[in-house]
């Protein structure tokens, strides 16, 4: 019997693991999925914010913006949207970090997901 109840014990500390687990990952989930990024640009003429996926939610403009050529604004939202993203990515890794631990397979996973997404992204930009 020794050894039938000590596998029933391993067992229920298993699935209690594997249950605390499964919960800290939707907490993670629930919080990721509340997160924006957001940044600066141009002396504050340019404020972007950044949804969860990284999607542009917010642009704001003021008159400052004039200053620059067409061209150049250009170059300067594309700019102030990857340090929003890059804002976005570094709260994510905080998040994985307070819920269910950046040294997890899916607190690595979700880390390297939004770093490998913005350096992407940051590659496209510098061609």
């Amino acid at each position: 019997m020794d050894g039938i109840d000590a596998a029933e014990d391993w067992l229920d500390s298993w699935a209690r693991q594997s249950n605390a687990q499964a919960e800290r990952s939707v907490e993670l989930s629930r919080r990721v999925a509340a997160l924006t990024g957001s940044a600066e640009g141009h002396h504050g003429a340019i404020r972007v914010v950044v949804g969860s996926a990284g999607q542009l939610t917010r642009l704001e403009l003021d008159d400052r913006v004039h200053e620059l050529s067409g061209p150049r604004l250009a170059q300067e939202i594309m700019a102030v949207t990857r340090s929003a993203q890059a804002n976005l990515s570094r709260s994510v890794a905080e998040e994985v970090r307070a819920t269910i631990g950046a040294d997890t397979d899916t607190g690595r996973a979700v880390i390297h997901s939004f770093e490998n997404r913005f350096a992407a992204d940051r590659r496209e930009a510098g061609r």
